[in-house]
């Protein structure tokens, strides 16, 4: 009791923000510190999970509620008000209390979820999305950034390896879930799900987790939170739209991205004038932090990017199910999960991390190069050690770019540096998919075009050559089989061809890293100097 009493005293330093800045972390014990990732890690998993188990609801969703052509848009408001509301969430949690806005933002994202499992239109359904989507801005960076603040950079890599093992059981599990939901319960399950699990996090989070509260007499920068808003909202339009919905060229794209160029340089100007910025422009002049965020723009671009057009090759050329695709994923999940643990494990005994993320971008390249040389001959079992070098690449990079990215920071910025570096990779997520899309689908048309060229019917096969399913393809003829499992191979290779190439840029960012030493002891979380007095020896 006297240690979450002197937990909760507050310290108000210069500037007006209290308890936060330049302070020393308090002493936790090893069980303290479970206790409160049990909490954390539940979070993590609501965040990951529920992109992922909707995904393979939402035939049946759009079914329902009779509402096909706005597809797009349940998950666009979803994805839209998640990358909105990351940066706000965390610079929130710097001005007024991580465990506040963290609590805050859990119960925004239960609400919504009760409110789109009671869904009766596809009104109400994209709606109640965008509402989980502002909940969810602050879900993964509150786990982060209440995980900086608790746990010194040097130990948080033993912790960050638990994380990954989320992410990937998440990843694998998600769709399985969420396609025995829906085939055995009813597609509202698909979100009343969250609500237990949420239920759980609240309660462990509100007795386990003890910070110091903070007093904030800073205004909040209304602006520069509008403007960072409308750009990042015009940049996801852009890569959601643009080559599907609109032509590259078309009015309504370029207006999105003179809007989104005007917003964001409007951004750039508010933030460089107002007391306490939403996103502090300063936190690029360290060089460490700006290049971990490049390399996580990549490594989204990677991840959700690429990775996103495996299934179509193992369901259509490996005639694998849908269920057995996912399944078949495990290699590159297995792959990051390993490397990540390991890594975080002799980061937190040696307290250096400067080669991992140059091994690991070298070998992410490496596996994407890979990958790109798979054909309509290629068995599962070498697609799945190709995946297993790409995991084992990203395993490198996932955990470690939070890390340093917390790491080049003061305390009283770690949620700022964690929303940060999630919205970076967040964004590379969105622009990979969009990009290696248009790839995909131009690479697809052309080879049937070739493959297809005076045959019967052609015309029909290639209006309809993006909304082919599995299951549709196996009952044509075999030469339009055929002509389809050459023209899915060739979009495979030009996407992964264009992202080993994406990755030479990331090797060259992980060279001008300067590897900054980890601050904290390697043997106690507790033992560590004061935030402020490191940051004080790194300057010099």
């Amino acid at each position: 009791m006297a240690q979450q009493q002197a937990d909760a005293k507050a310290v108000t330093p210069p500037g007006g923000v209290a308890g936060e800045v330049g302070e020393q972390r308090p002493t936790r014990s090893p069980r303290e510190i479970r206790l409160v990732m049990i909490g954390l890690v539940i979070t993590m998993m609501l965040a990951m999970l529920d992109n992922l188990i909707v995904g393979t609801a939402m035939p049946t969703i759009v079914g329902d509620l009779h509402g096909a052509n706005h597809l797009s848009w349940v998950v666009t408001s979803y994805t839209l008000a998640t990358a909105a509301a990351t940066p706000i969430w965390g610079k929130l949690g710097d001005l007024y209390g991580r465990k506040g806005t963290f609590l805050t933002s859990i119960v925004i994202f239960l609400i919504g979820s009760a409110l789109a499992g009671l869904s009766q239109n596809m009104n109400e359904m994209i709606a109640f999305r965008a509402l989980q989507g502002l909940g969810a801005g602050g879900l993964m960076v509150g786990v982060m950034s209440i995980m900086g603040a608790l746990v010194s950079p040097r130990e948080r890599g033993k912790y960050q390896g638990m994380f990954a093992a989320v992410m990937a059981i998440a990843t694998v599990g998600g769709p399985l879930l969420g396609g025995f939901i829906t085939d055995h319960f009813s597609w509202h399950w698909i979100f009343y799900i969250n609500l237990p699990l949420g239920a759980v996090a609240l309660a462990v989070v509100m007795i386990t987790l003890h910070l110091p509260k903070v007093r904030s007499t800073a205004r909040v920068d209304y602006a520069g939170a509008a403007l960072l808003t409308i750009g990042i909202t015009s940049l996801v339009l852009i890569t959601t739209w643009g080559g599907t919905q609109y032509a590259w060229g078309s009015k309504h794209i370029i207006g999105l991205i003179v809007l989104a160029a005007a917003s964001l340089i409007g951004f750039c100007y508010v933030e460089a004038r107002v007391k306490e910025p939403m996103l502090p422009l300063s936190l690029f002049r360290n060089r460490d932090f700006t290049v971990v965020s490049i390399i996580g723009f990549i490594v989204g671009f990677q991840m959700f990017g690429g990775v996103t057009f495996l299934p179509q090759y193992q369901q259509i050329v490996q005639n694998a199910s849908a269920t057995n695709s996912g399944l078949l994923l495990m290699p590159m999940m297995f792959g990051m999960l390993v490397v990540s643990l390991v890594v975080g494990q002799v980061v937190t005994k040696t307290g250096k991390y400067r080669i991992f993320p140059i091994v690991g971008t070298v070998v992410m390249g490496a596996g994407s190069l890979l990958l790109s040389t798979m054909g309509v001959g290629t068995t599962r079992l070498t697609s799945g050690l190709f995946m297993a070098l790409l995991g084992a690449g990203m395993g490198f990079l996932m955990q470690i770019t939070m890390l340093v990215a917390q790491n080049s920071v003061e305390l009283k910025d770690m949620g700022v540096a964690s929303s940060t570096a999630t919205l970076f990779r967040t964004i590379g997520g969105s622009f990979g998919v969009a990009l290696f899309g248009a790839i995909y689908t131009n690479h697809l048309k052309d080879t049937l075009t070739q493959k297809l060229a005076g045959a019967p019917g052609a015309g029909g096969q290639l209006d309809g050559a993006d909304q082919m399913t599995p299951a549709k393809l196996r009952t044509l003829p075999a030469p339009v089989q055929d002509a389809f499992h050459h023209a899915v191979s060739n979009g495979i290779h030009s996407v992964f061809v264009w992202a080993a190439l994406i990755s030479l840029v990331s090797v060259v960012a992980a060279l001008f890293l300067k590897g900054t030493p980890l601050r904290g002891a390697g043997k106690a979380a507790g033992a560590e100097k004061p935030e402020g007095s490191d940051m004080a020896a790194m300057a010099h």
